[in-house]
């Protein structure tokens, strides 16, 4: 017995159909305007939260930090005590936790893509 030649014919998903696959060139050049529209676009729309922050402060207590990563103090408090947020103690053991440290503290829990 011989082997006959076994014809597939790919389909979109949920299709079920049998039509063929769609299949789509696009030139990265005709993108690059698209591109560059969307991310002003982004960027404007974040600019008005990026004036409210003040940039010439150093560091943040306890509550405006937490605010500022959405979380409530108790959270970020028990997160630095398991070591996955710096901070450091000034006088009075009161914690401040500098800008850098809140951004890297992001930074590392990035889900999509990150």
């Amino acid at each position: 017995m011989g082997h006959r030649p076994t014809t597939r014919t790919s389909t979109p998903a949920g299709n079920g159909q049998g039509a063929p696959a769609l299949t789509l060139a696009i030139d990265p050049a005709a993108l690059a305007p698209l591109v560059r529209a969307v991310v002003a676009e982004v960027i404007a729309q974040l600019e008005p939260d990026r004036v409210k922050i003040d940039e010439s402060r150093l560091c943040f207590g306890e509550e405006e930090a937490a605010a500022m990563l959405g979380l409530r103090s108790s959270q970020l408090r028990d997160e630095r005590r398991r070591g996955r947020i710096a901070a450091s103690s000034i006088v009075g053991r009161r914690v401040r936790y500098q800008r850098a440290d809140l951004v890297r503290y992001l930074s590392e829990r990035r889900v999509n893509g990150g």
